[in-house]
């Protein structure tokens, strides 16, 4: 077993090697050597993923440290450059490289228009996400954990910027850039309490030391997690760090699918679910999250309705699902939370993919009030495309059903409230996701006759991975069977038990009474059934083509967010720049630098007055002084 474990190293390296190799040698290599090289090192990642994941799933396996090498020591703090290998990291590694190794054959013939340099700059970057990611979710302490969060946000900014050119995509990339960096000062102040407070830095140290009674004071604890908390709003876009993420829509539609599914949004819902047990210890912090999540997951739900660009209205879609997720830690459904990641990593990733293939098959086009009876023309898209709005509304036995049922169900254990906006919030999915589906792929064409002549359905780099996608969009959630439905069937729970072992001992979760459990699944069920046949009925034929007015153009304008930002933020930070810039800098700073310069050559102009070379003069200054030295002299003896 230690055989297999010890070269899980090799797992981020090779994207590594990846882009180092597709980086440097991007103008001397081919378009399908990039491609292999790009895909390659991620498919044998996941290769080695699914050797580690084996073990770890085997009876009595515990958690392995594999110490690299001292990375900081400084006193009595020790910092190893250690990954942790248990259940948890092993899901997320197969997640983001499974995933990640589908994303990646798929862009090699969605950006196959690209110039060679820059078709190898693509996947280069590609390949520095992923390593990054899997460095974050391996890294055994905060601090590796950190740099991998920091990597890729820096990874974020490369994509969503990488047709840089476009001025209005490098506005996306720095407001991403930015936006991340508030919420990771948050983070980066509550590792530096961390170390004030525990001496170290590594995850089995902290929680250990936090789980010992009276050790630490429930402040403490709050203070911690609520930074680490900022920190995972800006990397998971909730409120209020959230609306960098729809603008992020600026890069290419692979990149979209990699940070919405499988790597850069997830990473906050990873960092929290890894500290269950300072969660568990902190309820305040819990209710924050759990309100905060609740609260992204509708506003985000609404703002859907109104759009029109398809990759927005999955954009907004993402932003939702992940206050869902925020919804299940706060209320300690922690497996139901990652449970979550794990099918909306399959069925969001596949609605991008297959938002690609649409915008791919449109020439560039994304308004889907100009598409409409692409069904006849992208067979397979638009049947994976289906399968994936039926796992995101919550319909069974597609794989969102389950995952979204399990954390409703704790959301009603712990208040009615959240449970009944959690079902609101699922009625406005299934109908915007229905929305988005009838008047993309139902009705009559309404683009140009040019592109109605280049209809067709994308090569088979760009649908088999839909496909695979679609069949894990539609099994995945039989990894996770509710007690109501099939006793001790949860498969996923039962996996990652020992990673919520201490919170569950801290909160144990109530006796599932069978019938309410099953009532509410109907509730839920029927809520999206009802938002599925409206949205279908309202749009298949007539879709909603005008632009819109009163209540639904606030929601079209996003609830006029980044323009309350603009003004309340944005101008006077501006402002204060400006005059900073034209007071402060050019009439105080310059004028106190250029005084004393005009100062110094003044006197000087005077001083040398003295040196005349007048024999006179200088007796006379010799006679001033000696009398001045004289009175002086008089002076003190008084």
């Amino acid at each position: 077993m230690n055989n297999v474990i010890s070269l899980v190293w090799l797992i981020p390296v090779l994207p590594l090697i990846g882009f180092l190799v597709n980086g440097l040698f991007r103008r001397h290599l081919s378009k399908s050597l990039v491609g292999i090289i790009g895909s390659g090192v991620i498919g044998v990642s996941f290769i080695l993923s699914l050797l580690i994941f084996g073990q770890v799933r085997q009876e009595g396996f515990h958690p392995v440290i594999v110490s690299l090498f001292d990375f900081i020591s400084v006193g009595k703090l020790s910092i190893a450059f250690a990954f942790q290998v248990d259940p948890l990291s092993s899901l997320f590694l197969l997640i983001i490289t499974g995933v990640g190794f589908l994303i990646h054959v798929y862009s090699t013939a969605y950006m196959h228009e690209e110039a060679g340099s820059d078709y190898a700059r693509y996947f280069s970057y590609l390949n520095l996400f992923v390593f990054f990611m899997l460095l974050l979710v391996l890294g055994a302490n905060y601090v590796i954990l950190f740099i991998g969060w920091e990597g890729v946000g820096l990874c974020s900014y490369l994509l969503i910027g990488y047709w840089f050119k476009n001025i209005d995509f490098g506005k996306a990339a720095r407001k991403a850039f930015i936006m991340n960096r508030i919420g990771d000062l948050g983070f980066l102040i509550a590792i530096f309490w961390m170390v004030s407070q525990f001496g170290s830095v590594d995850f089995g140290e902290i929680f250990s030391k936090a789980g010992t009674p009276g050790a630490v004071s429930v402040g403490v604890l709050t203070g911690i997690t609520l930074l680490l908390f900022v920190g995972a709003t800006g990397k998971s876009a909730q409120i209020p760090l959230y609306t960098w993420l729809p603008d992020a829509m600026a890069g290419p539609t692979p990149v979209s699918a990699l940070i919405h599914a499988a790597t850069m949004v997830t990473a906050g819902i990873y960092m929290i679910a890894r500290s269950n047990i300072l969660y568990s210890l902190a309820p305040a912090t819990q209710t924050v999250v759990a309100v905060t999540g609740l609260v992204t997951a509708l506003l985000a739900a609404t703002i859907a309705l109104k759009q029109n660009d398809i990759k927005k209205v999955l954009a907004y879609s993402t932003i939702s699902q992940l206050g869902y997720m925020f919804l299940g830690l706060g209320v300690g459904a922690y497996t139901g939370a990652v449970f979550h990641v794990m099918t909306h990593a399959f069925f969001k990733a596949l609605l991008f993919l297959g938002a690609g293939s649409v915008i791919h098959a449109m020439g560039g086009e994304q308004d889907i009030r100009k598409m409409g009876g692409l069904k006849k023309h992208l067979f397979w898209t638009h049947l994976t495309f289906l399968v994936a709005c039926l796992a995101i509304a919550g319909i069974p036995p597609f794989a969102g059903f389950f995952s979204k049922d399990e954390i409703l169900a704790a959301a009603y254990a712990k208040s009615p409230v959240y449970y009944s906006v959690g079902v609101f919030t699922a009625l406005l999915t299934a109908f915007y996701m229905f929305r988005l589906y009838a008047t993309t792929f139902s009705g009559a064409f309404r683009g140009t006759h040019e592109q109605e002549h280049h209809l067709h359905e994308s090569p088979s780099a760009m649908v088999l991975p839909l496909i695979v996608l679609a069949i894990l969009s539609a099994l995945a959630g039989f990894l996770g069977i509710p007690a109501a439905i099939a006793p001790d069937s949860h498969w996923l729970g039962h996996f990652l038990a020992p990673v919520f072992e201490g919170s569950a001992k801290l909160h144990p979760a109530p006796e599932a009474d069978k019938g309410q459990e099953l009532g509410l699944m109907a509730i839920s069920v029927g809520v999206a059934a009802v938002g599925m046949i409206y949205a279908w009925s309202r749009f298949s034929r007539k879709p909603d083509l005008e632009e819109a007015q009163g209540f639904g153009k606030v929601l079209a304008n996003k609830w006029y967010v980044d323009e309350l930002y603009d003004a309340i933020i944005v101008r006077p930070i501006n402002a204060l720049g400006r005059f900073f810039n034209n007071f402060v800098e050019k009439s105080v700073i310059d004028g106190i630098v250029n005084g004393v310069g005009r100062l110094v050559q003044y006197g000087s102009r005077q001083i040398r007055l003295l040196q005349s070379g007048l024999v006179g003069g200088y007796v006379l200054l010799m006679v001033i002084g000696i009398v001045v030295l004289f009175l002086v002299q008089l002076f003190i003896k008084k």
